[in-house]
């Protein structure tokens, strides 16, 4: 939570894959979200976002394990007309071009997520998401009604699509 592709790798936090990733294991890869940030955890979609994208599949592909491509979930914003803001700017662009030119599986939850809230409404897709009254939690005295981190149900839900996603790519399905 809270990083990106370059503060994965620089926090060590990719330590535990390094160390236990074996030959013929799955690693599904997925950053953008922080990546966007105007701070220290900030890449570029054009070159560094990809050269750290990269330099997680490469890794995969040398232990002889098989990396998997996902795009940024969409976020949940809302505009009057009922659409979906597209967010995450060249970010989603970025993981499907380096997917294709590399030949390394994606799974497109930006497109996925985006279908999903569509066809919910705002106010059923609101239910995905954490939403705190006020009082109910202290860190939010106001109460929150978060836009991009999901509850259970909502993670649940959000890997349903992966699964769905990954059922229709044939060296995934395996996995399943």
């Amino acid at each position: 939570s809270g990083r990106s592709s370059r503060s994965f790798l620089e926090e060590g936090l990719f330590e535990p894959v390094r160390e236990g990733i074996r030959e013929g294991d799955l690693l599904l890869i997925q950053f953008g979200h922080n990546d966007e940030k105007d701070d220290e955890r900030h890449t570029d979609p054009e070159t560094t976002y990809p050269e750290h994208l990269w330099r997680y599949c490469n890794f995969a592909l040398e232990r002889g394990a098989q990396p998997v491509r996902l795009t940024p979930v969409a976020r949940r914003f809302f505009t009057g007309d009922h659409s979906v803001l597209y967010t995450h700017g060249e970010y989603p662009a970025a993981v499907r071009k380096l997917a294709r030119e590399k030949g390394i599986p994606l799974c497109d939850l930006k497109q996925d997520s985006r279908a999903l809230y569509l066809q919910l409404g705002e106010e059923k897709t609101a239910e995905l998401f954490v939403r705190l009254k006020p009082g109910e939690h202290p860190e939010f005295p106001d109460g929150h009604d978060d836009k991009t981190h999901f509850n259970a149900f909502g993670a649940d839900t959000i890997c349903q699509l992966v699964v769905r996603e990954m059922k229709a790519i044939p060296v995934c399905a395996a996995y399943l």
